[in-house]
């Protein structure tokens, strides 16, 4: 970094001296000076470092105190919460939505079965329809046949995960069974609230039509009956008839380092 051009006194042996970081166009346009001026160069010279570096230093002001933090916090709680109740005044309808829980990452079922809570804290009726998982027993089957079978009907249609039943006919046939009940429950007027866990996977390997769910979804489901449809790779088709639709992401998993699947965490 260098400071402006400076005159400066010439060493007596040494008629004209110009700095080497002085450009000829400079040396050219100042030659005429030195004649006039013999006494005296133009240079170019260094800034020292240490007003360098003070150059750079900005004044900073102290910080604010904490009653002039928690003000400040505040004031942005007070116009965050005023545009809030703006926007919340203009929802004022109310639907059945489809709700769609897919993604490669933890959490599908285990939000499905959340909402299930919720319901029965809303003594809302409502219903799980089972597909794939069959025959194990989960903390959530067990949980809502034995405490609150009033309150929510539980039904397993599938016999157990593809690779564990390795008979795709019979796979069909439970998927199409579990369907049927589905709807059967859907149609319930009494019944708010319809869980279809894992049925994403019997859409994947094509056990149920696609269309005759999503038309069934769209056309015949209640205006005020909430549907969720968990499980992972969900079609395309029903994510666009989906009101509400949540990708699980994963970024890391027990799984992958040799840990099993754990009572409270996966079952």
């Amino acid at each position: 970094m260098y400071g402006p051009l400076v005159v400066a006194p010439c060493p007596a042996e040494q008629k004209t001296c110009f700095s080497q970081h002085i450009n000829i166009n400079q040396v050219n346009a100042l030659l005429l000076h030195l004649q006039v001026l013999p006494s005296f160069v133009i240079e170019k010279r260094p800034v020292p470092r240490k007003q360098k570096e003070d150059a750079m230093v900005t004044p900073t002001s102290a910080p604010p105190d904490e009653a002039t933090r928690n003000e400040a916090h505040n004031e942005k709680m007070r116009k965050i919460k005023a545009a809030r109740d703006k926007l919340m005044a203009t929802k004022t309808e109310e639907k059945g939505l489809i709700v769609v829980h897919t993604g490669a990452g933890k959490g599908k079922s285990s939000s499905g079965f959340g909402m299930i809570m919720r319901c029965i804290a809303h003594q809302m009726p409502c219903a799980v329809v089972q597909f794939i998982k069959g025959t194990w027993r989960t903390g959530e089957r067990d949980f809502l046949e034995q405490r609150f079978s009033e309150e929510c009907r539980f039904v397993v249609s599938g016999e157990g995960f593809t690779w564990e039943t390795q008979n795709r006919a019979r796979d069909i046939a439970a998927a199409q069974a579990g369907w049927e009940q589905a709807k059967a429950l859907i149609r319930t007027p009494e019944i708010q609230f319809v869980l279809l866990d894992e049925i994403n996977i019997a859409l994947r390997y094509d056990y149920l039509d696609i269309d005759e769910v999503v038309q069934f979804l769209l056309k015949e489901k209640p205006p005020g009956t909430h549907v969720v449809l968990t499980g992972r790779n969900a079609k395309e088709e029903l994510i666009a008839a989906a009101d509400l639709v949540t990708e699980m992401s994963l970024v890391k998993h027990p799984f992958r380092d040799g840990i099993k699947a754990q009572k409270g965490i996966e079952f």
